[in-house]
């Protein structure tokens, strides 16, 4: 019995209720780790938008290519155009990013994305409307303006969790599995509006599209990370990261692999085409992003794996390289697009943990102040890499007989990927980021024939 004393009065207390028999005391389920990352204030808020404005970047080169080769009928046109618009993204994508370290996301992204809805629709009127070639290419470089959404999102996350690791690597996977989702349903719904409706819907759907998600995105400024003014009376703001140490191989890795997406969009786009299934391009490209992004999304449920991240990459980026030879493998045996479908699937798989860990690399070697650049580097490595794979393989399908022949240009691209990852980074020490606001501490060199030594007895990360 329990007794309480009230004034000068004891009472009895009742006794606890006793637990229902057979069951103990009700356990809350522990909560997993995408529903904590979702707890932030603000977090789902940002998101969202952010993967409205995300879509377009899966359709704007499918609609180009499906839009180009209808009223036109010419793959290599189709192709130069791509990597001409998604150059002038690279060559403008460091330069909006510094303005929005500087500047913010918010007053960087507002005009960015009209400019470039802008210049969107200019190309698509200038094609439609029998406009000559050089008044394609005026078109193009308002297309530079196109904001980096994901890298803004990313830079978000990092800045919401900047000292919870674990946090930012399931982060990452996320970022990495909305990336593939965009690319899984931008090329499917690029394809059957293209094809269903009108050339010409699936470019004016991705201009709505990111207008509407980008105007959203920038309204969110509770989450928005702090800019970073220039000093007054000094010229620059710290070291810009594409001369940090490790990050040129880093980024070269990420240009290959952008070949690869640029490249196996075209040819199988052609080799549906070959096939008399042109209209079925957009679901079969749509199983390679699915495998990447059921993969990312596993990846983030799993703990940071230990060991250097560096060398985790290396190991990604080989299966990648590795997978790749499917596509070449089942087009050459079977010469039918249905079985096309799960090798693209199984080959995506090794995609997005190649590219979290790229991108966790990134952010260790990138001080915080100029993590956006950091970001816009990696994206303009893979734009790069995208438009020249689209080039490449436009020139594929144009010039070599319809067929397997065209998926050597995907596997020669993750193949150099994987050899320049491992040739860079695998017996490389480099040194954590400086957590101020100045540059990076600077790692040792990455090793050479004569340097080797040096870098094995470096202290480790």
């Amino acid at each position: 019995m329990q007794f309480a004393l009230t004034g000068h009065t004891l009472v009895v207390l009742p006794p606890d209720p006793a637990p229902a028999p057979g069951r103990g005391p009700r356990r809350r389920r522990p909560r997993g780790p995408y529903a904590r990352l979702f707890e932030t204030p603000g977090a789902l808020a940002f998101t969202l938008p952010n993967a409205l404005a995300r879509l377009p970047m899966g359709m704007f080169s499918v609609s180009a290519v499906l839009l180009i080769t209808t009223v036109h009928g010419s793959y290599a046109l189709a192709g130069a155009v791509v990597a001409a618009t998604l150059g002038a993204s690279a060559a403008g994508g460091p330069l909006l990013a510094r303005l929005v370290d500087r500047y913010g996301q918010a007053r960087v992204t507002v005009p960015a994305v009209l400019l470039t809805g802008a210049g969107q629709l200019g190309l698509l009127l200038c094609v439609t409307g029998g406009a000559p070639l050089w008044a394609w290419f005026c078109c193009v470089p308002l297309t530079a303006a196109t904001p980096n959404t994901g890298g803004m999102s990313r830079a978000r996350w990092a800045h919401l969790y900047r000292d919870a690791p674990a946090a930012r690597h399931t982060a990452n996977s996320f970022e990495q599995a909305l990336d593939e989702l965009c690319f899984l349903l931008g090329p499917l719904l690029a394809a059957g509006l293209c094809t269903g409706l009108a050339p010409a819907a699936g470019t004016l759907t991705a201009v709505a599209l990111l207008v509407t998600g980008g105007l959203l995105f920038a309204a969110q400024r509770r989450t928005e990370p702090p800019a970073a003014p220039r000093p007054a009376g000094t010229a620059r703001a710290g070291r810009t990261p594409l001369l940090l140490p490790g990050m040129p191989p880093l980024l070269v890795t990420f240009l290959c692999t952008g070949a690869v997406f640029g490249s196996l969009e075209v040819v199988t786009i052609a080799y549906a085409d070959g096939l008399g299934l042109k209209g079925w391009a957009g679901a079969v490209l749509a199983a390679q992003a699915a495998g990447s992004g059921a993969a990312g999304l596993a990846f983030g449920l799993l703990p940071p794996p230990g060991g250097p991240v560096r060398r985790r990459m290396v190991r990604w980026v080989g299966v990648m390289a590795a997978l790749m030879t499917l596509p070449l493998l089942v087009a050459a045996a079977t010469g039918a697009l249905l079985p096309l479908v799960p090798a693209l699937l199984i080959a995506g798989m090794a995609t997005a943990p190649a590219m979290v860990t790229g991108m966790t690399l990134l952010q260790e070697l990138t001080p915080p102040a100029r993590l956006n650049e950091g970001m816009s580097l990696a994206v303009t490595a893979l734009l790069s890499g995208i438009a020249a794979g689209a080039a490449a393989g436009g020139w594929v399908a144009e010039h070599l007989p319809p067929g397997a022949a065209g998926y050597l240009t995907p596997l020669t691209a993750a193949a150099l990927a994987a050899a320049v990852a491992r040739g860079a980074f695998y017996s490389w020490n480099p040194v954590r980021k400086s957590t101020a606001m100045g540059p990076a501490v600077a790692p040792p060199e990455p090793p050479s024939s004569n340097s080797t030594a040096n870098a094995r007895s470096a202290s480790p990360r």
